[in-house]
């Protein structure tokens, strides 16, 4: 019992951590690619006049000239020495990363040491997404995320904004969206579902919702843009849809006897209604959001209800399909064909890869990692968010002492020792744009509750999007995630307690004497 008691003591002594008194590039998330710490400190002046950028130099170009073209624009020297700070960059978002990475050093401690950093990101897609639908949280909630993901020089934020539960974006074509659908009573799915789905309106003091107006995503992709941030919006399609077959029941599946089935999870591919639903909200979505992506969904459809709908099993009979799978392939292919006449690329679950993948599609793996390696070995892009490894609404700890959470325990540990590369024929790499943290808040009401969850774990995914794979080590980077956990809590965001994480969480192990246990 006493050396049980002394080994315990001994543990505690060493996870909690005493922060440096001086910052430095060895210091922040994600670690740079190559830097070099010397003897001397710096203290940044508060009106930034000590530091000078160079876009374009010669020099500087001639460093990166062998880098990937995403790799070149978010490059960038950074050097902290006497006179200063310069920073050299091929673009104003390389320059911006620099200065997230000078910051992060700020935030830590004001005594920077004397330093020089070269870096660039190892992949071009690095994001984390928020699902609005289950868990509307709000703009502030957005921007305030949009900041943490800028410092951690991470550069894409996607929105679920529609799902059974809510849809969440002002579309002036069909106002009982919001004025129908986005409020409902139940502040869990699970609770709404318990109820048996009732939505109402915002004047019913039982509601939970909400909805982005127009004016709120402008100003959200404004906001994300000053960061170098790209927005994807999530229109989901065909699955998950019963909120829009509840506000237009017009275009919802119709049963042998004609009556319209208000309560399908799916939408009636049957129904050239529903085509020209989605073609119309997509307009108005391409007119919000610049980036070149948008998210259509394709995951989880049911598909019940198209064996019986009669317009479903009419469209079947005319395009001479023979299994009900075809059509959510007909709806990807039609909705892909669109967007693409329009500038835009579309992105969907993996699920999109069994129907039919259109050629330009982008797939986004999420039931493991089988779905992104296949459509990378047929030569499709790749985005890489396999639920085994970093889906964020699972539990980070040792479950009887967390909040109620999805899935089996995913600690920052196991989140961390992801490699997006990992079963990727090399000669497929090219495909693979990065990777990308889900969020998804069936059991997460409330913004406090999503930072829990977000926060270290994004850290992780920032950092395996950034740095390179030979270089990451969990036990150094789990000593920066202290300090920054310590940042995060200064600046207002609600964070896992890393102090106190279990002994099982931050080794996988149970047993001291194990191997493979080291101390932190």
């Amino acid at each position: 019992m006493i050396r049980k008691l002394i080994i315990t003591a001994a543990f505690a002594a060493v996870s909690t951590i005493s922060l440096s008194a001086i910052s430095g590039p060895d210091k922040i998330i994600p670690q740079p690619v190559d830097f070099s710490v010397a003897d001397g400190i710096y203290n940044l002046k508060t009106d930034g006049s000590d530091i000078k950028v160079y876009l374009s130099s010669p020099a500087f170009a001639d460093k990166v000239k062998d880098l990937p073209d995403f790799a070149k624009e978010e490059a960038y020297e950074l050097t902290v020495g006497k006179k200063g700070v310069k920073i050299y960059a091929m673009t104003e978002e390389g320059a911006f990363r620099a200065r997230q990475a000078l910051e992060m050093m700020r935030l830590i401690d004001r005594d920077i040491a004397y330093c020089s950093i070269f870096d660039y990101p190892r992949f071009q897609h690095r994001g984390i997404m928020l699902d609005e639908s289950r868990s509307f949280k709000g703009k502030d909630f957005i921007l305030k995320q949009i900041d943490a993901l800028a410092l951690l020089r991470m550069n894409v934020m996607h929105l679920h904004l529609t799902d059974a539960a809510g849809w969440r974006l002002q579309i002036d074509a069909y106002p009982d969206l919001t004025d129908h659908v986005a409020w409902r009573v139940g502040e869990t799915y699970h609770e709404w579902e318990g109820l048996g789905y009732p939505f109402t309106n915002a004047q019913d003091s039982k509601a939970y919702g909400g909805f982005y107006t127009k004016d709120d995503i402008r100003e959200i992709v404004a906001y994300a843009a000053e960061r170098h941030i790209d927005i994807i919006p999530e229109i989901e399609m065909p699955g998950h849809s019963m909120e829009v077959n509840r506000a237009y029941p017009e275009i919802a599946c119709v049963g042998e006897d004609g009556k319209p089935r208000p309560f399908s999870w799916d939408l009636c591919v049957g129904n050239d209604g529903t085509f020209k639903f989605l073609e119309t909200v997509l307009e108005e979505v391409i007119e919000l959001f610049p980036y070149k992506y948008i998210h259509i969904g394709g995951d989880e459809a049911v598909k019940k209800d198209w064996e019986e709908c009669v317009n479903c099993r009419k469209r079947m009979e005319e395009e001479g399909m023979k299994h009900k799978n075809e059509l959510q392939g007909y709806l990807v292919r039609h909705i892909e064909k669109f967007l693409r006449e329009r500038g835009k690329t579309v992105i969907g679950w993996d699920e999109i890869v069994e129907t039919g993948l259109p050629e330009e599609a982008v797939v986004m793996s999420w039931r493991g990692t089988p779905g992104g390696i296949k459509a990378a070995s047929e030569g499709h892009d790749v985005i890489m968010s396999p639920n085994s490894y970093v889906y964020l609404d699972y539990y980070q700890d040792l479950i009887r002492k967390e909040p109620k959470a999805v899935g089996h325990m995913q600690s920052l540990r196991h989140v961390y020792k992801y490699d997006p590369l990992e079963g990727i024929d090399p000669e497929y790499h090219h495909h693979i744009l990065g990777l990308q943290g889900n969020l998804w808040c069936e059991l997460i009401p409330y913004a406090a509750h999503a930072e829990y969850m977000l926060y270290p774990r994004a850290f992780a995914i920032a950092e395996i999007g950034w740095t390179p794979q030979e270089d990451r080590e969990f036990f150094h980077f789990r000593e920066r995630c202290l300090m920054l956990i310590t940042v995060f809590r200064s600046m207002g965001y609600n964070t896992f307690d890393l102090f106190n994480e279990s002994l099982r969480a931050q080794t996988g192990r149970l047993r001291f004497d194990d191997p493979t246990f080291k101390l932190l």
